[in-house]
C-alpha cells in the first residue's frame, strides 16, 4: 500500500518558480518509480518527469527539459519537482504517481489527489 500527498502548488507570475513536493509512504518496492503528471482543462494527461528511486536516474518530457528538475530525498521519503521559468501553458493540476518498474517503463498504480499550479 502506498499513499502520496502533494503540496507546493499555487499561483505565480510568468517567469516565476515553484517547488512541488510529494510525500510518500509505503514500501519502496511498490514505489521504485516516481513521477509527476499534469492535466489542464481540455488537454490529455501529460507525463512531466520520472525518477527511478533506486538509481536516481531521471527522465523529462521535451516540453519541460531545461526548466523542471525532479529530485528525491530518501530520508524524508519525498520527491520534488522544481519548476523554473514557468509559463501560462504550464498551468495545470499536477499529480504525483508511484509504482513498480516494468517494461517498457513503469506501472503507476498509486496517485495523489493533485495540486493546482496557475501561471499568469
Amino acid at each position: 500500500h502506498v499513499q502520496l500527498v502533494e503540496s507546493g502548488g499555487g499561483s505565480v507570475q510568468a517567469g516565476g518558480s515553484l517547488r512541488l513536493s510529494c510525500a510518500a509512504s509505503g514500501y519502496t518496492y511498490n514505489r521504485n518509480c516516481m513521477a509527476w503528471f499534469r492535466q489542464a482543462p481540455g488537454k490529455e494527461r501529460e507525463g512531466v518527469a520520472r525518477i527511478y528511486t533506486g538509481s536516481g536516474n531521471t527522465y523529462y518530457a521535451d516540453s519541460v527539459k531545461g526548466r523542471f528538475t525532479i529530485s528525491q530525498d530518501n530520508a524524508k521519503n519525498t520527491v520534488y519537482l522544481q519548476m523554473n521559468s514557468l509559463q501560462p501553458e504550464d498551468s495545470a493540476m499536477y499529480y504525483c504517481a508511484a509504482g513498480r518498474k516494468t517494461l517498457p517503463s513503469c506501472d503507476y498504480k498509486y496517485w495523489g489527489r493533485g495540486t493546482q499550479v496557475t501561471v499568469s
